[in-house]
């Protein structure tokens, strides 16, 4: 079968950055730990613990740590970010502290604690149990509601003239923009400000250039618990062609994807390049 890889498929910038700031932490005379899961992929995860950094606390970075700290040991802040209470208490482990959050999530956060400061109340569209819309929620201190849906946007309560809508970074752009559209219509004055990344909506443009190339499936690599991964397959069948989302060329179902002669190879943000390379691989031999 022939397969055709998308040009943005793997690494965005930043999570690089996180596993970089991570990995320069690491020494003999230290442990580095990740508040959660640094990255949402469970095999890169695994192979940074085998490097010496482990990952401690819960997915969505709320649970108390109990770490028996000694002089040098470093807590590195996930990429997806964390809330101002929660930054709060990593600082006063005593601890090392080192901030790896995308520097995109914290352009959300700021725009949050910027309008919050003047009294807006924020909307968020995105996920209300994800770690990065956690710890931009924590920063709406004038309040703030996130939605998911339109019925989120009706069930909203009576928020004023001062209204300020982001998004999590990860997120559908054509859904923003309707959601948008809905709560502007229920808040004239509301200020929107579109915060999906440059790098998922790549990835989402190279889903349809994917389609347009005549490929009749699409695998996507990535994590379980990857929003861009999961929103990139979503994606693929929202378009009416079959998608395939796999951790590890071990989950391919090569029976079924030997029907399609052309195929088109995705990944998500934080899939490392030695796993699209494998999967590739794999599909290319059939």
């Amino acid at each position: 079968m022939k397969v055709i890889t998308a040009p943005s498929a793997g690494f965005c910038w930043g999570v690089e950055r996180a596993i970089d700031i991570a990995r320069k932490n690491t020494g003999e005379d230290r442990r580095v730990y990740t508040d959660g899961p640094l990255i949402h992929n469970r095999q890169m995860m695994e192979q940074l613990e085998g490097e010496g950094i482990r990952e401690v606390g819960d997915y969505q970075s709320q649970s108390p740590l109990e770490l028996e700290n000694q002089t040098g040991d470093v807590m590195v802040v996930r990429a997806h970010g964390v809330s101002p209470e929660r930054r709060t208490y990593l600082k006063n482990l005593g601890m090392t502290f080192k901030d790896a959050t995308c520097p995109d999530v914290g352009i959300i956060a700021g725009k949050v604690k910027l309008h919050a400061r003047k009294g807006y109340q924020v909307v968020i569209f995105g996920d209300p149990k994800h770690p990065e819309v956690i710890g931009i929620l924590g920063y709406a201190t004038s309040g703030g509601h996130v939605v998911s849906n339109p019925e989120d946007i009706a069930a909203l309560p009576d928020l004023g003239e001062e209204v300020c809508m982001v998004s999590q970074s990860t997120m559908f752009v054509d859904e923003f923009q309707k959601l948008a559209s809905l709560l502007v219509q229920r808040f004239p004055k509301a200020v929107i400000i579109n915060t999906i990344c440059g790098a998922t909506r790549e990835r989402q443009d190279d889903i349809y250039t994917l389609i347009n190339q005549g490929v009749e499936a699409i695998v996507v690599v990535g994590g379980r618990h990857s929003a861009n991964t999961i929103k990139l397959a979503s994606l693929v069948e929202k378009n009416g062609l079959p998608a395939f989302h796999v951790e590890s060329p071990e989950e391919l179902d090569v029976s079924c994807l030997k029907q399609y002669a052309k195929i088109g190879l995705t990944a998500g943000a934080s899939t490392p390049g030695y796993l699209i390379d494998a999967v590739r691989e794999k599909l290319e031999a059939e």
